[in-house]
């Protein structure tokens, strides 16, 4: 499990979500944002604002100290099966435009560098189809489909990048 903390030295905020992952016995990489550009600009990136904390829990952001957000973050992270490292979002709304049809599939949001995701070449807005050869529907359908593999395991990836289909190999 991958956990980044943003941060600035002056925010209270921010103390508080360190003690809380301190206090779980959770590593995590801490960026101050005041002083590296650098993770100023992803964490706006990841999140559109510039408040901290924001604390990232395998490419999932909580902006602000959310202590049951983190929780279930965190759980989820350490009980489920392997991590692709990248957001995704049901398609259907989240990519339709109205008038078209219901899509189908999961809609990758962030994709976290050195993980399955970023090896496999997936980008934000890329729509996962289908995992293993099964149809995939939802983000359900997906977690679904990756949740009872082991680390190690390869699985073929259907995915369509705008209207041009693409497979990759996962390699979790």
């Amino acid at each position: 499990m991958e956990v980044i903390v943003y941060t600035t030295p002056t925010c209270g905020y921010c103390h508080q979500v360190k003690s809380f992952l301190d206090d779980l016995d959770v590593k995590y990489t801490e960026y101050d944002v005041s002083r590296d550009r650098e993770a100023a600009q992803q964490m706006v990136n990841l999140t559109g604002q510039m408040g901290v904390p924001v604390t990232v829990v395998d490419g999932q952001p909580v902006v602000g100290f959310n202590g049951p957000a983190l929780q279930q973050l965190l759980v989820r992270g350490s009980s489920r099966g392997p991590r692709l490292g990248m957001t995704v979002a049901d398609a259907d709304g989240s990519a339709r435009k109205p008038g078209e049809p219901p899509l189908f599939g999961a809609i990758v949001g962030t994709v976290s560098p050195s993980t399955p995701a970023s090896r496999a070449g997936f980008r934000k807005g890329d729509v996962i189809t289908a995992v293993n050869r099964q149809r995939i529907n939802s983000v359900s359908e997906l977690e679904k489909a990756i949740g009872g593999l082991s680390g190690g395991s390869r699985i073929p990836v259907t995915y369509y990048r705008g209207e041009q289909a693409f497979n990759a190999e996962l390699v979790l």
